[in-house]
């Protein structure tokens, strides 16, 4: 088993990558459902994956990423969706566990009325659906770096675009695009702030 550590410091943000190299539909399979462990709010995993892989559908995808090079040089590009309507996966989630006997029909109805007060609240759905997908994100590059990919998250692409190019639902929401694949050049260092900056211990 890698060392988390050193997974956690070795991943960089890579944006050259060798065109020649290749990742399988199994290998990609592997890593999403670890992404997929990522923790989230009421175990409802807000998320959604569209991946692009291979070198037809990555060029239709450049235009709409402005034509970054490494949408079409990486082995594979993840655009990690946040998912509007997560209370539509109340019955997926806990119904297996009723059933299992892990949970009672009355917890589970407990939960279905926390989740559907949440998802009424005008600015749950989005904050739901971008703070859960981000969660995913983050677990699928750190399980990419350990399996010896590099990968890069993207924030400027055209969501609008993508959503009307792919036929992607209005449940859903383009978080971020995630490329990855094998460096050619090492991703650009870069230093932290102090982390005594960044804490405050509360009193």
């Amino acid at each position: 088993m890698s060392d988390f550590f050193e997974v956690a410091s070795s991943r960089r943000s890579v944006k050259v990558y060798d065109p020649q190299a290749e990742i399988s539909q199994e290998e990609l399979t592997e890593l999403l459902q670890t992404a997929g462990r990522a923790p989230s709010a009421w175990n409802l995993q807000q998320w959604h994956f569209l991946v692009f892989h291979g070198k037809d559908v990555q060029e239709k995808l450049l235009p709409i990423a402005y034509n970054q090079k490494q949408i079409v040089e990486a082995s594979a590009v993840i655009c990690i969706l946040g998912d509007l309507e997560g209370y539509q996966n109340i019955d997926p989630v806990f119904d297996p566990q009723v059933e299992a006997n892990e949970i009672t029909p009355e917890l589970k109805e407990i939960l279905a009325g926390q989740i559907n007060g949440a998802y009424k609240r005008a600015e749950y759905p989005r904050d739901a659906a971008i703070l859960n997908s981000s969660l995913a994100a983050m677990q699928f590059m750190l399980a990419a770096r350990a399996k010896g990919f590099d990968t890069c998250p993207i924030g400027g692409f055209n969501a609008s675009a993508l959503v009307e190019a792919f036929d992607v639902p209005k449940r859903y929401l383009p978080t971020m695009l995630i490329t990855i694949g094998r460096k050619l050049e090492e991703g650009r260092p870069t230093d932290r702030i102090p982390v005594e900056n960044l804490i405050t211990f509360a009193k």
